[in-house]
């Protein structure tokens, strides 16, 4: 990655609050294609009760889209090769917020990059645009972010090790697209089971329960 982004998240630890229960150490690595849901105690304005589709994850450093944060604007606002876009752009995280990314269901578009089964990063943008003006394609089968998230080398691991983060391994490509972006972070730790139901309840600031 080239570009990286040093932004080094604080949060409430559990522990200082007697509830190790809430400690969540034992999860999976970082890997591409994965979920990073934030810690219920991240009180972190830009990462405040998101989930993140972690598109890349090398000894470089991490980069994915913030899932269940829209922005006002259409793709139609923004472009006008898309006048009859609907499509809600997301404002993907805090770094490069005038860059345009997108993510899909369309295995056979040229350039993209395989994150899941029937999930895909980004690819050729001419081609996409002929697929969606000939409606070959539904628009509900692409999300499309202004920005992205990033990290730099090591940086995404500290921040699990230190409980900024939840890692759901088994991401599902209906889980991200047909979920809503207000319950995304709700049904995502309820998707992993266990105590993480117990998680998707807590309220936003513990000293308020």
């Amino acid at each position: 990655m080239q570009t990286r982004y040093l932004y080094y998240l604080t949060h409430i630890n559990p522990k200082d609050y007697g509830m190790d229960f809430f400690d969540h150490t034992d999860i999976p690595a970082p890997e591409k294609g994965v979920l990073l849901i934030s810690d219920p105690f991240l009180p972190d304005s830009n990462f405040e009760r998101s989930v993140v589709l972690l598109c890349e994850h090398n000894a470089e450093g991490s980069l994915g889209f913030v899932l269940n944060k829209q922005s006002n604007l259409l793709l139609s606002d923004m472009m006008a090769d898309f006048e009859e876009a609907e499509n809600q752009v997301f404002i993907g995280g805090p770094v490069e917020q005038n860059t345009l990314h997108f993510i899909h269901k369309i295995p056979d578009l040229e350039g993209s990059i395989c994150i899941q089964e029937n999930l895909y990063w980004g690819g050729d943008f001419e081609h996409l645009k002929t697929l969606v003006s000939n409606q070959l394609v539904p628009a509900s089968d692409i999300r499309f972010f202004i920005g992205y998230s990033g990290w730099s080398e090591g940086q995404l691991q500290r921040e699990i090790e230190a409980n900024g983060w939840i890692v759901h391994n088994r991401v599902r490509s209906n889980l991200v697209f047909d979920s809503s972006p207000e319950e995304l972070w709700k049904v995502a730790l309820q998707d992993m089971g266990g105590r993480f139901k117990m998680f998707s309840n807590y309220p936003a600031d513990p000293r308020l329960n």
